[in-house]
């Protein structure tokens, strides 16, 4: 059976089905092939699935602090099985809604397995091992990533799991130890400990969240510590091996061997891209470390040919990123105007306090040879952040000579909803001093950009 569109796009989640949908409002036929659910690992198993449970958190977190307030409750207990039922609900509503977006855009859903023979062509092969044909001029890889597990010896025992496991049935345990200090090793933690379960954290880098700015990896470090974690850098882990039902995770440190031991062990040292066999050997796609090379419209070294999402070089592995490329790709193969700077991504940690950066750091304008100079004001001053108990945090802007704003970072209350602020300030080049200049309402957590703005023009006194 052979099946004929104007575009073929690989891969339901944020990539995928937003390409689909705007090349679908573009008037081109458009078939989206998903071999999963739809929505893919962020809605089904990332994004969504793990901030509903820090959502839970984060009220437990209030119920615990409410006494400060005036206000008295019993102790604060999770129902696994209501938090879980609750994450399915979010999750199911979530997808349903994709499906009747995809729906209304008449997008044509294709469930299977997509491959690509060759340019202009897609295999699907669904569950039953049918085969159905798709020809078509331009090709949207989507395919996401899966969690990494590196050689490990006893990496595949037994309550040795990964994100994927943990959100799906959402194990207890008495104690945790977290392979991976990145984003979704610290997510992660986060939720843990604040449901009572004790936390080691074994990192390789000489930091967590060793992506982002050196002062949010070292903060977050001295806050998790503060909370009963247990955090160690510089950590090699060698083996894992399991005995009288507990798991053993043997690593050195500078050298020096050490053990740290868990009920269960989380592996998050990173995803890898499932790009295996989805391009027929004679497709000369150019890929580093499984992640294709593309340009400024995604388009991968073969002409029609586009790689969006987790599995394109070059750009973070973020479901909003994902999204934009989607659109960056449906307007190249439209011919029409796309404007968004890919390159200008917000990146998001949901911890306690919440980590938002966008643009430079301070570190990597001065590598790039940029003078620059640094506004940063401790959110502990803030009135919002006062009243409401919040954890110390800053917010940081980076100017370069001209004043104009090239990097912001933000670990503090509200952070993921204040970033798109700073995202557009420097999109749009402002100043320092025009970021400053705007009457912010008080009290808010957002009056904390405000004087770091004002600091950054040399006006204000740091606090």
């Amino acid at each position: 059976m052979i099946q004929e569109f104007d575009a073929v796009v690989i891969g339901g989640g944020p990539g995928g089905y937003v390409c689909a949908e705007q090349l679908a409002k573009y008037g081109l036929s458009t078939a989206l092939v998903e071999r999963g659910l739809i929505g893919g690992t962020c809605l089904n198993r990332g994004c969504i699935p793990t901030k509903t449970l820090l959502c839970a958190a984060d009220l437990m977190d209030e119920v615990k602090k409410a006494a400060e307030w005036g206000v008295s409750f019993g102790p604060a207990l999770v129902d696994r099985e209501a938090l879980l039922t609750r994450k399915e609900e979010v999750v199911s509503a979530l997808r349903d809604g994709v499906s009747s977006m995809l729906a209304a855009a008449k997008v044509t859903v294709i469930e299977g397995t997509g491959r690509v023979p060759a340019p202009g062509q897609v295999e699907v092969t669904a569950a039953d091992g049918t085969v159905t044909e798709l020809k078509t001029k331009d090709i949207v890889a989507a395919v996401g990533s899966a969690p990494a597990k590196p050689p490990i010896p006893g990496i595949d025992l037994p309550g040795v799991l990964t994100s994927d496991d943990i959100l799906r049935d959402l194990p207890q345990a008495e104690r945790l130890v977290i392979i991976g200090g990145g984003v979704i090793g610290m997510e992660l933690a986060s939720f843990y400990l604040s449901t009572g379960t004790a936390v080691t954290v074994l990192e390789g880098m000489p930091r967590i969240l060793p992506t982002m700015d050196r002062e949010i990896g070292q903060s977050l470090s001295m806050l998790m510590k503060k909370r009963g974690a247990e955090i160690v850098t510089g950590a090699m882990v060698e083996t894992i091996t399991q005995t009288d039902g507990k798991l053993a995770c043997a690593y050195t440190v500078k050298g020096k061997p050490a053990v740290a031991e868990g009920d269960l062990v989380l592996v998050a040292v990173g995803r890898r891209p499932l790009t295996a066999d989805l391009f027929a050997p004679e497709i000369p796609v150019e890929f580093v470390k499984g992640r294709a090379v593309v340009d400024g419209s995604m388009q991968s070294s073969v002409p029609h040919i586009y790689v969006i999402g987790d599995a394109a070089d070059g750009y973070p592995q973020l479901a909003h990123a994902a999204s934009a490329q989607g659109l960056a790709a449906a307007a190249a193969i439209a011919g029409k105007p796309f404007m968004t700077d890919l390159k200008l991504v917000p990146g998001c940690v949901y911890t306690q306090p919440e980590i938002a950066s966008v643009g430079l750091t301070e570190a990597e304008a001065k590598e790039q040879g940029i003078a620059v100079h640094v506004g940063k004001y401790p959110t502990s001053a803030n009135g919002k952040s006062l009243l409401t108990g919040q954890e110390r945090g800053f917010i940081k802007l980076v100017a370069d000579e001209n004043d104009v704003l090239i990097g912001a970072q933000l670990m503090c209350a509200r952070a993921t909803d204040m970033v798109g602020e700073l995202a557009l300030a420097i999109a749009q080049k402002m100043t320092a001093a025009q970021a400053a200049a705007l009457i912010r309402p008080h009290p808010t957590f957002e009056e904390s950009i405000g004087e770091a703005a004002g600091i950054c023009t040399g006006k204000m006194k740091a606090r």
